[in-house]
This record gives C-alpha cells, sequence and structure tokens, in this order.
C-alpha cells in the first residue's frame, strides 16, 4: 500500500472547510497558503471568481527578509488588511487552507485582525 502524503491530507482536509465556506462579495475568504519558505494570503470573492486582494511574502517590499518565520507572516497579515481596507473590506470568512490554525497561520490571522479586519 502506498502512504499518503502529507500534502494530499491537508488539501482533504482543506475540502471539508470549503464545503461550508463560501467567500461571497459582503463577506469574502481570506485564504492562507503557507509553504516553507513562504506564506500568502488571498481575499476572494466566490461567487464572482475574484481575487479582491492579495499579498505573499515573495512581493518586493517583503522579499528580503525570511518569509518562513512568524514575523514575516505577521507583516503579510497586516498588508493584507491594509489592501482589504482600502477597496471597503471589513469583514472576512477566515480559510485557513487545512493548515492547523498554529504558528505562521495564527501570526497572520492575528496581524490582519491588528490592523483592522474582522473574522
Amino acid at each position: 500500500m502506498s502512504r499518503v502524503s502529507r500534502n494530499d491530507r491537508r488539501v482533504k482536509r482543506h475540502q471539508r472547510v470549503r464545503k461550508n465556506l463560501i467567500g461571497t462579495p459582503e463577506k469574502p475568504r481570506l485564504c492562507v497558503f503557507r509553504s516553507n519558505k513562504n506564506i500568502s494570503a488571498q481575499i476572494i470573492d466566490d461567487v464572482n471568481g475574484n481575487t479582491l486582494a492579495s499579498a505573499s511574502t515573495l512581493e518586493k517590499d517583503l522579499k528580503g527578509e525570511n518569509g518562513g518565520n512568524k514575523e514575516a507572516a505577521k507583516k503579510v497579515g497586516e498588508l493584507i488588511a491594509k489592501r482589504a481596507l482600502d477597496k471597503g473590506i471589513e469583514n472576512v470568512a477566515f480559510d485557513r487552507g487545512g493548515f492547523l490554525y498554529h504558528g505562521r497561520v495564527k501570526e497572520l490571522a492575528e496581524g490582519a485582525r491588528e490592523a483592522g479586519l474582522k473574522f
């Protein structure tokens, strides 16, 4: 028997969460993706299929730092919240992407909350 990979298990968890979590124009979805070296976040309107805002450690202003640590994740959360508030988005539904709400994912969420997003 072949062993199920760690990413396949995460994708399965993400599918279970996404069954009940839909981003609307009034309350879009804040989706987080975490890799070993970077972290990124998007605010998505699933009804219209649009990405309203995004932020990542791969961007120019955050690229000089280590993208795989908590400080960088917190800065990405603050940046995504700033971009969302500029577009008039205050309330979002948090989609942790099948990752545990711990470590970098938690820091991103706390950074976004501190910068003014509500979820």
